[in-house]
């Protein structure tokens, strides 16, 4: 019997890269760009190119496909656009059980933090976020990024370092 290697074209296969990488994907655009920018748009968009071109993509490659995908098509996107990345400032809930000060201080950090997330470089935010929100190991930010190890442990530890001076500690 001559048995093939599995393809992205074949159904199963190509859902179980989506289910793997989606939503990595996702986080990846919205950490970089924004939620502005339609992150989850892009990642469809992402997977559909990954589709089209599903005969000359291996299962190997198929994350590095999708991320180098997605991250051009947002490159394009916002070279058309010609606008810097606008940040949206969202007003916290706030609850009768709080004290007004209370709620005035978290506003007030909140809008330290925003502040000081946005001071850091891009790449020391994508990676920071991807660790600290996301919850991803440095070994899984390095391969997602292209990029060593070390280099994912030096931008974290640099947007930490920047965060802390501007915050206190954390």
């Amino acid at each position: 019997m001559d048995q093939t290697p599995p393809h992205v074209c074949d159904e199963p296969v190509f859902r179980e890269i989506f289910n793997r990488y989606s939503r990595s994907l996702y986080n990846f655009l919205f950490y970089k760009y924004g939620e502005e920018n339609n992150p989850e748009d892009l990642m469809q968009e992402a997977f559909a190119r990954l589709w089209d071109n599903c005969k000359k993509v291996s299962p190997e490659k198929a994350k590095s496909f999708l991320f180098t995908v997605a991250n051009n098509q947002m490159l394009n996107d916002l070279a058309k656009k010609k606008t810097v990345l606008n940040y949206q400032k969202e007003k916290p809930a706030t609850s009768t059980e709080v004290s007004p000060q209370y709620v005035l201080e978290e506003t007030e950090y909140m809008a330290r933090l925003q502040k000081a997330l946005e001071e850091l470089t891009e790449e020391q935010r994508v990676a920071f976020m991807m660790n600290r929100v996301e919850g991803l190991k440095h070994r899984e930010i390095a391969e997602i990024l292209g990029i060593s190890q070390k280099a994912v442990e030096k931008r974290i530890y640099k947007a930490l370092e920047s965060l802390q001076l501007k915050l206190g500690k954390i």
